[in-house]
């Protein structure tokens, strides 16, 4: 057997107060919240696969959003932008986000949301509604699972913003909640519908890239400022992640993309991660230049490495390269690169080398490949708005979309806990001076099976 961790500290312990910093500062939460070994055996399934599985057909999506911070305030207009959505509840401890949010819905012209507001855990109570098809969840990361797992349990499907849980079993224990109550849990990763990442991905299914063998995605953003922001964040919740985890925070980004360029969970599947961390010393040294003497900070000790690198192998033999570094200087980039015998693309910035397009050891212009390969989903709407490019846009678009047609969704509960799984086994790697760790087959086998993902057909 594993030895199992303990959990993290529930949001309201971290949340706000300068109490939460010196709680939580050096030691103080004992063993980090990670899978310690190896992911053991599976848990016997209690219900059937749910790959390929469709949403029930309905005229009108109603969602039930939990999470008024940056994420969520942002994200509600996108849900708002189409008719045939309705928002009928919101959620936020915080009563004046929660009340905000409710005013959101009202200046689109819809009826009035139900606000719950009543404490940390008033979010069951919204899952429990029967107005609601869909439960948002854009919280801080460590209550992700327990409203992910209240929304299973009540009947809802659930997406998720990125990560969507911090422990491996937590990632199993969601993968069976959806089997067993017949409801989709997403990760909602909304880099797979960057526009370069659709283009990519229907060159590869095209042949372009020839037999594929690597692909790398990262998630490089310097976030020093905005951690140690008094106000960016809602409390210190996301630093302190910091001082219990080694690996890497927020693989999503990275690997979303690049598992859909080779099929993962959709004809091969990653089975190994090996991680490797450098020393914690970024964000201290900010905290020494710019934090005033004083800031519960300066009670924090960061042990999670300034930069993580990863390599996960697949079933089929290929490589995949994953980076994380948000506690140094440097331009943001995703690395999104995929080779293949035929070529190779890399962005940031975007450039593509394929046989016979290019030659003479020079790059060639990816935009060229615009008009044959982009994905409908960015014919269709060529300039989406709000943040991200229009990426966020299309990803509520597209999920609404499905839920209204009675698809299956682009990814499902699989991809959630495959994508998230580097977060808890690069850490267990890193403290096993880079020993694999092994990826759990959260399909139970069905990953040979090919199927649709994002790659999708337009509607009729």
């Amino acid at each position: 057997m594993n030895e199992q961790t303990p959990h993290a500290p529930s949001r309201r312990q971290v949340l706000g107060t300068a109490a939460a910093g010196a709680v939580l500062g050096v030691g103080a939460v004992g063993v980090p919240p990670a899978q310690a070994a190896g992911p053991g055996t599976a848990p016997r399934r209690q219900g059937s696969t749910m790959a390929g599985v469709p949403f029930e057909r309905r005229s009108t999506v109603r969602v039930g959003v939990v999470g008024f911070g940056n994420r969520g305030s942002g994200m509600i207009a996108h849900f708002l932008a189409h008719p045939w959505v309705r928002v009928t509840a919101v959620c936020d401890p915080v009563r004046a986000k929660a009340e905000r949010a409710a005013a959101k819905v009202v200046a689109a012209g819809r009826p009035a949301p139900a606000v719950y507001a009543n404490g940390e855990d008033d979010y069951e109570n919204l899952c429990a509604r029967s107005d609601v098809d869909l439960v948002y969840v854009a919280t801080p990361w460590d209550s992700h699972f327990a409203i992910a797992r209240a929304a299973l349990l009540n009947g809802k499907h659930v997406g998720v913003e990125c990560p969507v849980a911090m422990r491996l079993d937590e990632l199993w224990d969601l993968v069976s909640l959806s089997e067993r109550t017949r409801r989709h849990c997403m990760q909602l990763e909304n880099c797979c519908y960057g526009r370069n990442e659709m283009r990519v991905l229907r060159m590869a299914h095209a042949g372009k890239f020839g037999r594929l063998l690597h692909g790398a995605g990262a998630y490089n953003h310097d976030l020093r400022g905005l951690m140690f922001s008094p106000s960016y964040y809602e409390g210190p919740w996301r630093r302190l992640w910091h001082t219990r985890l080694k690996g890497d925070l927020y693989p999503n980004h990275g690997i979303g993309p690049v598992a859909n360029y080779l099929d993962v969970n959709r004809g091969d599947r990653v089975v190994s991660i090996s991680s490797f961390g450098t020393p914690a010393l970024g964000l201290a040294e900010y905290r020494e230049e710019n934090v005033p003497a004083g800031d519960p900070s300066w009670k924090e000790s960061y042990i999670a490495s300034d930069r993580t690198v990863s390599l996960l192998q697949t079933a089929l033999g290929r490589v995949i390269r994953l980076e994380h570094d948000v506690s140094t200087p440097h331009p943001y980039s995703r690395i999104n690169s995929l080779g293949g015998t035929r070529g190779v693309f890399e962005d940031y910035p975007a450039r593509i080398y394929l046989e016979p397009d290019h030659k003479d050891d020079e790059w060639g212009d990816f935009s060229a490949y615009a008009a044959e390969f982009d994905h409908w989903l960015w014919k269709e709407h060529a300039n989406p708005p709000g943040g991200h490019g229009g990426m966020d846009y299309l990803m509520v678009y597209r999920l609404m979309q499905c839920m209204r047609l009675g698809l299956p969704p682009d990814f499902d509960v699989y991809d959630a806990a495959t994508w998230t799984a580097p977060l808890p086994l690069s850490h267990a790697s890193i403290k096993a001076g880079g020993a694999p760790q092994e990826i759990p087959d959260f399909t139970r086998g069905e990953w040979r099976r090919a199927r649709p993902g994002v790659d999708s057909v337009k509607p009729a």
